[in-house]
C-alpha cells in the first residue's frame, strides 16, 4: 500500500468519526436500556431469557403495576375501606397510563434514532467505497506513469506539450500499462480497480430510438412527424431515397417508424440479456433541425427519458448517448440567427462568409443540410462542454452516463481532451468515447476510449484470410504498448454500425461471420453490438442497415441468436476476456495469445486458425505460473487438452482455453502441484509465509475481505510449456480454454 493511499484512508477515517459521535453516545443508551430489560426478564416469569427488549419493557410496566397495588393494600387502614380502596387504583391507573405514554415516545424516538445511525452508516459506506476506488485508481495510475518513464515515450498533446512528458497534466492521465511485471498485491489492486471501472471490458448495445421497438399507438406519432417527412409500419421496408429539393434533405432521411422511449423501455430485459451499457443514437432535436438541449418530441418527453434513465440505472446498467458536436442541422435557431445578423454571439459559432461559396457557409462534407462548427469559439465551449448549464452537463445531470462523440477525429485532440476533462467534472465516472477511423494511439489518451475501428479491420483481415494471424497479434502488442492495455480495455470494437454493412451482408458464410463475433468477444476492449446483428439482420449500407428490428426472428432455432448467447455467457463467466491483459503466443500461422488477471486460475489461451488449410503447430506458452501436464478445458466445446501432450482438435477455427481451478479434483502428482501459487492460495488453509511476486520481492499486504490466508510462492524460472493442437481452417467454432486445477484433492 503506498503512502498516498494510506493517507487516503486515514482521512476516511477520521471523516466518519465525527459523524458515528452521535450514533454512538445512542447505541450506548439503547445497549443500556437493553441491559435493564434483560435483568428484568431474569426475574419475572413473564418472559424468558431469549426474550426481545419490548418483552422486558411489557415485563417491566406489569411489574411496576404489582408494585403500586401492594404498596396501596399494605398502607390502606382496612382492606373494606372503599375510599382508600378507590385511591388505590386511580393512583395506579394514573402511573400505568403516564408509563405507557412514557414508553410510546420512547420507542418513537429510539425507532427515529435507529433510522437516523442506518442514514449515517449507508452513507458513509458509499463516501468510503468511492474513496477507496479513489485510492486503487490513484496508486495504479502511479504504476503506468512509471511504465512510461522507463521506456521515455509518454505521448504529449496540447497544453501539456511544453511540460515535463513524463508527468500528465493534473495528474489526470488515465492510462494503465500491462500489469503482470507488478508485485502481486499490487495486481490484485490493478484488477480490482479494473473490475470497478463500467468503462472496461463493457458490452454496448447500440440501437435507434426510431427502428428498435414498435411504438404502442402509431398514429399517436403523426402530430410530430408530418409532411414531408413519413410515418411507416413496422414491417414496411426502408428504402432509397431521393433529395427533396425543398428540404435538401433524402427522403429516406425523412423516413420514420414510430419507435420511442417508452417502446424502447418495454424491450429493457432483452437489452439487458444483451449487454451492460446502453447507447442510444441522437435524440435531440439539433441532428436535424433545431436545438441540443431538446429531446426530439417523436421520441417522448423528459419524464419518458428519465424514466428510462431510472430503469437501465435500477438493472444496473448505463447509459451513453451519442453526441454530434462537429456539425449540427441548417435549421437550428442557432444557425439561423448566426445567417440573419452580423453581430450576434452565435455567428462565431460557425465559419461563415464569402469564401465558402453560394452557400456563404462551411457545410459539412459538402452537403446541404449540416453547417460545421466553428469549436475554437470559447463561448461555443462553454455552451456544449464547458459550463456546467452545457450541453453535455445537462444531460448528464438528466440521467445519462456518458458520451459517444460522432466523427472524433474532425473534433481534433486537443477539444476532445477538454470536454473528456469536463464531463468527468460534471459526473463523476462518466464515459466518453469518439468515433476514431485512425490508429488509435494518442486518441485514446485524449478520451477514455474510443469506437476502434481499428480492431475492427484486424478482425476483418484475419477472418478474410488476407491479413496473418501473427502479424495482427504484433499490431495489437504493438498498440498496447504505444497506447495502454486500459484504454483498449475502455475502447468500442467495431464490427458493424449504422455506418456499415451488416455482417451477414459482409460475409454470406456463417461460419466466417460466427469466426468474426468470436474474435470480438475475446481480444481486448468493449464489445459493440450493433441492434439486430445477433439474429443475422441484413443490409448491404445506409439505409439498408437501419430497417426495424426483426423481433420474429428471435428464438433457440436462430443460429446467429444461439451464438452470440453463448458467447455473452462466456464473456460473463471469464473475467480474462473483460479486464484481462493481453499477450502474444509465438506462432507460424495462427492468431495465438493469452488473457490474464493476477489469478492463474483466470488465464484463457485463445488460438485462431486464419488460413485456408489445417494448421498443426507446438506452441509455448511463457507463463511461469501454468505447470507442467496442467489439465486444461476448451470453453465452448468442453473438450479438454493438458499443456504436455499433442491434442488434435478437428471443426474449430479457433481455440480458446482456460484454466479452471474449481470443476476437476485429480488425485495423484498432478493434484498437488499448484498448492504454492499465488493465486489459487486461498484453497490452502492455514499457510502463511512471506514471498515474491511479479517481479520484486516483498510481504503479502492481506486485506480480509479479500483474503484469509498467505501462501509461498516459488519465482523460479519461467516455463515454456508446451501446447500440441490440431487447428481447422476458419471453422465453426473458436477454442477457448481453461485451465483444471484441482481443489479439493489438495487441501
Amino acid at each position: 500500500m503506498t503512502p498516498m493511499m494510506c493517507m487516503l484512508l486515514v482521512a476516511v477515517c477520521a471523516s466518519l468519526l465525527g459523524e458515528f459521535g452521535a450514533a454512538a453516545s445512542v447505541g450506548v443508551v439503547v445497549e443500556e436500556a437493553a441491559s435493564v430489560g434483560q435483568a428484568v426478564l431474569a426475574q419475572d416469569d413473564e418472559c424468558d431469557l431469549g426474550s426481545d427488549t419490548q418483552c422486558a419493557v411489557n415485563a417491566m410496566q406489569l411489574r411496576g403495576k404489582k408494585t403500586v397495588a401492594a404498596e396501596a393494600a399494605s398502607s390502606s387502614p382496612s382492606p373494606s375501606s372503599p375510599s382508600s380502596s378507590s385511591f388505590a387504583s386511580h393512583a395506579a391507573a394514573v402511573i400505568t397510563k403516564e408509563d405507557e405514554s412514557a414508553r410510546q415516545q420512547a420507542m418513537e424516538d429510539a425507532t427515529k434514532l435507529r433510522q437516523k445511525a442506518a442514514q449515517v452508516e449507508a452513507d458513509a459506506a458509499a463516501e468510503a467505497a468511492k474513496l477507496r476506488y479513489q485510492a486503487i485508481e490513484l496508486q495504479f495510475q502511479a504504476h503506468a506513469e512509471q511504465a512510461h518513464r522507463e521506456r521515455g515515450s509518454f505521448p504529449t498533446i496540447g497544453s501539456r506539450a511544453n511540460q515535463d512528458p513524463v508527468a500528465p497534466a493534473n495528474g489526470s492521465w488515465h492510462g494503465g500499462g500491462l500489469v503482470d511485471g507488478l508485485p502481486g498485491q499490487e495486481q490484485v489492486l490493478a484488477m480490482e480497480a479494473r473490475d470497478l471501472d463500467w468503462h472496461m471490458g463493457a458490452i454496448v448495445y447500440q440501437v435507434f430510438v426510431d427502428r428498435f421497438a414498435p411504438p404502442e399507438d402509431l398514429e399517436s406519432k403523426r402530430q410530430f412527424i408530418q409532411p414531408p417527412r413519413t410515418l411507416h409500419n413496422w414491417t414496411d421496408p426502408v428504402f432509397a431515397g431521393v433529395k427533396d429539393e425543398e428540404t435538401k434533405y433524402y427522403t429516406n432521411e425523412l423516413a420514420f417508424w414510430g419507435g420511442d422511449l417508452k417502446s424502447l423501455l418495454s424491450k429493457l430485459d432483452y437489452i439487458k440479456s444483451m449487454g451492460n451499457v446502453l447507447y442510444l443514437q441522437p435524440i435531440f432535436k439539433a441532428y436535424s433541425s433545431t436545438d441540443y438541449f431538446e429531446l426530439d418530441p417523436e421520441y417522448g418527453t423528459l419524464e419518458d427519458f428519465t424514466a428510462l434513465a431510472d430503469a437501465v440505472h435500477a438493472k444496473g446498467m448505463h447509459l451513453v448517448l451519442d453526441g454530434v458536436f462537429n456539425h449540427m442541422g441548417i435549421r437550428s435557431t442557432w444557425f439561423q440567427d448566426a445567417m440573419a445578423s452580423n453581430v450576434s454571439k452565435e455567428r462565431n459559432w460557425y465559419f461563415i462568409g464569402e469564401q465558402y461559396g453560394k452557400r456563404g457557409y462551411k457545410s459539412w462534407q459538402s452537403g446541404d443540410t449540416l453547417a460545421e462548427l466553428r469549436l475554437e469559439d470559447k463561448s461555443l465551449q462553454e455552451t456544449i462542454w464547458n459550463s456546467s448549464d452545457s450541453v453535455v452537463a445537462t444531460w448528464l445531470k438528466r440521467g445519462a452516463d456518458g458520451w459517444r462523440l460522432d466523427v472524433g477525429t474532425e473534433i481534433g485532440r486537443e477539444f476532445l481532451w477538454d470536454l473528456t476533462q469536463a464531463a468527468h467534472r460534471h459526473k463523476y465516472g462518466s464515459l466518453v468515447v469518439g468515433e476514431v477511423s485512425a490508429y488509435p494511439r494518442w486518441w485514446t489518451e485524449s478520451m477514455d476510449g474510443v469506437l476502434s475501428f481499428w480492431m475492427g479491420w484486424i478482425i476483418s483481415g484475419v477472418v478474410s484470410g488476407k491479413m496473418g494471424g501473427v502479424f495482427a497479434g504484433m499490431q495489437i502488442q504493438d498498440l498496447i504498448y504505444s497506447s495502454s492495455m486500459e484504454q483498449l480495455l475502455r475502447s468500442w470494437i467495431i464490427l458493424s454500425n449504422h455506418d456499415l454493412p451488416r455482417l451477414t451482408s459482409k460475409y454470406p458464410d456463417a461460419t466466417l461471420r460466427k469466426f468474426a463475433v468470436t474474435l470480438q468477444f475475446v481480444l481486448p476492449g468493449s464489445v459493440c453490438i450493433y441492434y439486430g446483428e445477433e439474429i443475422g439482420m441484413t443490409g448491404s449500407g445506409d439505409p439498408f442497415n437501419r430497417a426495424p428490428m426483426e423481433w420474429d426472428k428471435i428464438g433457440d432455432g436462430n443460429e446467429m441468436y444461439a451464438h452470440f448467447t453463448n458467447l455473452l455467457g462466456m464473456r460473463r463467466l471469464h473475467r480474462a476476456l473483460r479486464i484481462g491483459d493481453f499477450h502474444q503466443l509465438l506462432s507460424f500461422s495462427l492468431l495465438a495469445f493469452i488473457r490474464r488477471t493476477d489469478r492463474i486460475d483466470e488465464i484463457v489461451i485463445i488460438l485462431a486458425n486464419p488460413t485456408d488449410r489445417v494448421v498443426e503447430e507446438q506452441l509455448n506458452v511463457p507463463v511461469e505460473d501454468i505447470l507442467e501436464y496442467t489439465l486444461f478445458r476448451d470453453i465452448l466445446s468442453n473438450e479438454t487438452v493438458r499443456t504436455d501432450p499433442r491434442c488434435d482438435m478437428h471443426d474449430g477455427s479457433s481455440t480458446a482455453l482456460n484454466a479452471d481451478l474449481d470443476k476437476v479434483n485429480e488425485i495423484g502428482p498432478n493434484g498437488a502441484q499448484y498448492k504454492r501459487i499465488y493465486g489459487h492460495w486461498q484453497t490452502f488453509k492455514g499457510v502463511e509465509a512471506t514471498f515474491s511476486l511479479g517481479n520484486s520481492l516483498g510481504e503479502l499486504i492481506r486485506d480480509p475481505n479479500v483474503m484469509s490466508n498467505g501462501t509461498v510462492y516459488d519465482d523460479g524460472l519461467k516455463k515454456d510449456l508446451n501446447l500440441t493442437m490440431n487447428i481447422s481452417p476458419r471453422a465453426n467454432d473458436i477454442a477457448i480454454q481453461d485451465q483444471e486445477i484441482p481443489t479439493q484433492a489438495l487441501s
